[in-house]
């Protein structure tokens, strides 16, 4: 029988800008995934976690600098403690991992319950933040989304 979903997207977790939204999706989808691999059994856990983490630090990595550039280019003035927590994060990622793989009896829930945390965490607070200061300086659209300048978004 396959496990519901760990975490669901919601409208709430909107910060108003498509790219950013959609990173935000990939990341939630990343933690279901690896949620529907905690499955009991530690060497399948493994098995699975190590196929998927190096890919999931570099989606990090370029969703952190997909953001980051777009502080800056907008002059974002919370961008250094922004960028503060997420190179927090990378190197907390970066020890949840070595421990994940020297623990005797390493949990795969315990990891992933860190990525949630951590992710709805930073997006409802932090992202948050930021969104409020693009709503200034951006203009509204139709639909009620925002639109910022085509060169204030960097290109993937």
């Amino acid at each position: 029988m396959a496990k519901s979903n760990f975490v669901n997207w919601s409208s709430t977790f909107s910060v108003g800008i498509q790219l950013i939204d959609d990173q935000h999706k990939e990341l939630l989808k990343l933690t279901n995934d690896l949620y529907a691999h905690c499955v009991g059994n530690v060497e399948e856990e493994k098995a699975f976690f190590r196929k998927v983490i190096k890919s999931a630090v570099e989606y990090v990595k370029t969703h952190f600098a997909t953001e980051e550039k777009i502080m800056i280019r907008t002059q974002y003035p919370g961008y250094h403690e922004h960028k503060r927590q997420h190179d927090s994060f990378v190197l907390n990622v970066v020890d949840a991992i070595k421990n994940y793989e020297e623990s005797k009896k390493p949990s795969l829930i315990s990891f992933t319950n860190f990525l949630k945390d951590w992710v709805l965490t930073h997006i409802a607070v932090s992202d948050k933040q930021y969104f409020q200061y693009f709503r200034q300086i951006a203009t509204r659209k139709q639909d009620g989304s925002l639109s910022i300048k085509r060169e204030d978004i960097p290109v993937r």
